[in-house]
Formats: structure tokens, C-alpha cells, sequence
């Protein structure tokens, strides 16, 4: 069974950014976002400029040419599945460039986020800062070999968000942050 076992929290401040050893940016449009949380989703991913590289050059605030694609489906784990909450399938396959870009373009929707690897352990550590409508929203999880693994949570992770369907980033593209009324985002960033 090809399970995803993740945490997730919301981040507070920027002390994560010495931590980050690569960033790309990414795209991701849904076809499919049914409310028993089973996903089809499409991405695209570019490797965007080390960390570290100075504007100046160009390598750091230019996106270079999208260089993967994938297809992923996301679904409950099934029934006779007693784990945690924390685990769900996932199936994701490497798809043409020019066949995910099509798909992007009738997903019903879609966002844009740059995702930076962590130099973390307890885990595989990523962080998402979310553009446009989603910002200014940065959420950093963790997969884990096991929903009891024990892990680390570093200082800058403020609330766990591990199960807030809100913000699943199905949910996020279909309702973006921007849309959420003020007392929703007064609860959620405190």
C-alpha cells in the first residue's frame, strides 16, 4: 500500500530559511477534489536559484523552464486501515510536460506555491510559501516512515495543522486564504 504519512504546521517567522537547501516553484491544478478528501492532482515543478545565490545573477528569482510533471491521486486509506489520522494513499507518476501543462489549463483549480527542502532530520522535511491569493501563508510538513515516528519540531513551527481540511492545498485552490473571512484568518494566525 503506498501510504503518505505526514505532519503539518503553520510556520512562524523566517529563522526556517537557514535551513533550506533547495527551492523550486510549483504549480498544481485539481481535477478532482471530492469532500472525502480523494484528489487527482497535477503538478508542475521548476528548480528555481540555490539558496544563497544573489538576485543579481538572475539564478534566484527567475524560474528556469518547468522541468517535471506529475500526476498524483490522494484518497482515505482504506476501511480495514486502522491508522492515524496522519496517513492517507498516494499514487504519483511522472507525466509529459506538455500533457500536464494541458491539464493545468481545465483544472477546475489551481496554485502557486515555492517549496524549499529542509535540512532536518526525523524525517523528509519540505516547506511551502504560498503565492497570489494563498499568501502570505507558509506551511512546513514532515513525512515520516511512521505515524509513530518520533520527530523533532523545530521552534519556528507554530500550529500543528496535520487533518485541517481547510487547508489541505485541494482546499486552498479551490477556497484561497484570501477568501477566507477575517475572524477565519484571526483564528488561524492568531
Amino acid at each position: 500500500m503506498a501510504l503518505e504519512i505526514e505532519r503539518r504546521f503553520l510556520v512562524v517567522g523566517e529563522a526556517w530559511r537557514h535551513h533550506s537547501l533547495w527551492e523550486r516553484s510549483l504549480h498544481q491544478g485539481y481535477l478532482v477534489a471530492a469532500a472525502d478528501g480523494l484528489t487527482l492532482r497535477v503538478r508542475t515543478s521548476a528548480p528555481l536559484g540555490e539558496p544563497g545565490v544573489p538576485e543579481a545573477t538572475g539564478l534566484a528569482s527567475w524560474p528556469k523552464p518547468f522541468s517535471e510533471a506529475f500526476l498524483t491521486l490522494k484518497a482515505a486509506p482504506p476501511a480495514a486501515f486502522s491508522g492515524p489520522a496522519l496517513c492517507r494513499l498516494e499514487f504519483e507518476y511522472p507525466i509529459p510536460l506538455g500533457d500536464a501543462e494541458e491539464m493545468l489549463s481545465v483544472a477546475a483549480a489551481s496554485l502557486r506555491k515555492r517549496r524549499h527542502g529542509l535540512d532536518l532530520s526525523g524525517g523528509d522535511w519540505v516547506l511551502d510559501v504560498f503565492e497570489d491569493d494563498n499568501a502570505p501563508l507558509v506551511l512546513a510538513e514532515v513525512e515520516l516512515a511512521s505515524a509513530d515516528q518520533a520527530v523533532v519540531i523545530p521552534s519556528w513551527c507554530g500550529r500543528e495543522v496535520t487533518g485541517r481540511h481547510d487547508l489541505s492545498n485541494a482546499a486552498l485552490a479551490h477556497h484561497p486564504f484570501a477568501r477566507w473571512s477575517e475572524a477565519e484568518r484571526r483564528e488561524l494566525l492568531g
